[in-house]
């Protein structure tokens, strides 16, 4: 194989070809870090006192027992998760500065407190997420159940003077609300300071110059890492001239036409290309460390460098757990970083059309197979459609499936949810792949509100937990319907 010598800011072909032959899927999230405390209060009984506060916990013995009930419902809870997740030991405190002694503290996400009596001003300022569990009819009856919100949150006045916890940060018995914060916290703690490539340099749809990758650099602290054009097409020249590389790309193209529900209908050339460029682009990101991509301007510069477009290896790595974004729009990139992260599943950057009749269209021509995260859709191999060139996936989505819409404004600073509904996939002169999905709000009141222009859609209903996790970053959230 005739590696070369390229060489792109220090990094050759030969140091990427370096990092293997194996196609490797993409580093999974991490987990989310949770430390438990319970916060108790013991009481002795005093003659014609009234000193003792509201709750079950009131001896050292039922301090034990709700030790002993927390690390049993823990171990439920890590069983039943969707997201990857870890558990410190629970620390028992009887206030919030006793937890400066666990040195354990310092490497959690969140403090999930099980507030039982004790005092917990002060849990804010060890910097970490934090979300109470409440007992009113799950266990011994919690103290805080009375008191958190004007002691607390409110610090005995009428407005919320807790920077950083919140009102939607307190669960009262169910384990299910429970989840789904954390959910969203997982996806928050793993989208904050995400490292993106960024082929031909970030940018915003239609906005003006750095304006929002800068904004998102600031409200999302994402590491944004150039590569110019001209370094990417010295390394795709010398894939083709890599013999062995060449060979596992036509390798790879031959086995995916052959997966099931697979319809080929263009000439193999431009999926063999496609995957080559792919091979490219995985290998790029192993070399750098990170999961996330996105391709600026694909059609003027990666067409004439690998004689394909860019829109198959978007659909198979998003398939693998890896993050690719065309067009290195900015505006929408972090709301699908979020998604992925919160759900686990691949998203489906899209251009959203005028909504009528309760429906609403949905298109691009890429988007991936595996949208439930584990399953492939049916597929069609066509061209992309306004070049009719390359190769590019038309992902047949299935009508009736849930779906959780993410609309960004151009500022960076509000976004909308909607929820909807595949109706159907049809087959229309636009981008390939394409939803008709019925839209959870008056078709009007959708119009009236639109902001920003791509979207992204994800299957599942995430609603709750992008709105919370959106709030912790400062950028309003508005569900429509």
């Amino acid at each position: 194989a005739a590696l070369g010598s390229v060489t792109l800011g220090g990094l050759s072909w030969s140091a990427l070809a370096a990092t293997g032959p194996e196609v490797r899927p993409a580093p999974p999230r991490r987990p989310l870090v949770i430390k438990p405390v319970l916060i108790y209060a013991t009481y002795k009984p005093a003659k014609q006192s009234s000193g003792r506060s509201w709750g079950g916990i009131q001896t050292q013995q039922d301090v034990d027992q709700e030790l002993v009930r927390i690390k049993g419902e823990l171990e439920k809870l890590g069983a039943r998760v969707d997201f990857p997740v870890q558990f410190l030991p629970v620390a028992a405190v009887q206030n919030a500065n006793e937890l400066a002694k666990h040195a354990d503290v310092a490497t959690a996400d969140v403090l999930l407190v099980y507030a039982a009596g004790g005092w917990v001003e002060g849990l804010e300022k060890y910097g970490k997420h934090v979300v109470f569990f409440l007992r009113h009819y799950s266990g011994p009856l919690s103290l805080w159940y009375e008191i958190v919100s004007p002691h607390y949150l409110r610090q005995r006045t009428d407005e919320q003077k807790i920077k950083g916890v919140e009102p939607n940060d307190v669960v009262v018995d169910n384990p299910n609300e429970l989840i789904w914060r954390l959910r969203a916290l997982c996806g928050l703690v793993n989208t904050v300071g995400t490292k993106i490539l960024a082929i031909g340099g970030p940018a915003g749809w239609a906005q003006p110059g750095q304006v929002v990758p800068d904004l998102v650099r600031k409200k999302f602290k994402f590491d944004i890492v150039t590569i110019d054009y001209a370094d990417l097409g010295k390394l795709i020249e010398a894939a083709k001239k890599d013999t062995a590389e060449v060979a596992m790309a036509r390798k790879r193209a031959a086995e995916y036409v052959k997966l099931p529900g697979t319809s080929m209908e263009i000439p193999q050339q431009p999926l063999d290309n496609a995957f080559l460029l792919e091979q490219v682009f995985r290998k790029l990101m192993v070399t750098h460390g990170c999961r996330a991509i996105t391709i600026n301007g694909c059609m003027s510069t990666i067409m004439p460098l690998s004689e394909t477009t860019a829109c198959m290896p978007l659909s198979t790595m998003n398939d693998d757990g890896y993050m690719f974004f065309c067009e290195s729009d900015f505006v929408v990139v972090p709301a699908g970083v979020l998604l992925v992260n919160i759900s686990g599943r691949p998203n489906f950057l899209n251009d959203p059309t005028y909504p009528h009749d309760g429906i609403i269209t949905l298109a691009h021509c890429t988007a991936p197979r595996k949208m439930d995260g584990k399953n492939l859709e049916p597929v069609r191999i066509l061209t992309h459609f306004e070049s009719d060139y390359g190769a590019a996936p038309k992902v047949e989505m299935k009508p009736g499936t849930k779906v959780t819409n993410i609309i960004p404004d151009f500022k960076v600073n509000r976004y909308l949810g909607l929820r909807g509904e595949i109706v159907c996939a049809p087959f229309l002169p636009i981008c390939r792949s394409q939803i008709d999905i019925k839209i959870a709000c008056p078709e009007q009141v959708l119009a009236e509100k639109m902001v920003g222009f791509h979207w992204m859609t994800i299957y599942g209903d995430y609603i709750k937990e992008a709105g919370y996790a959106l709030k912790k970053l400062g950028i309003g959230w508005e569900v429509l319907g």
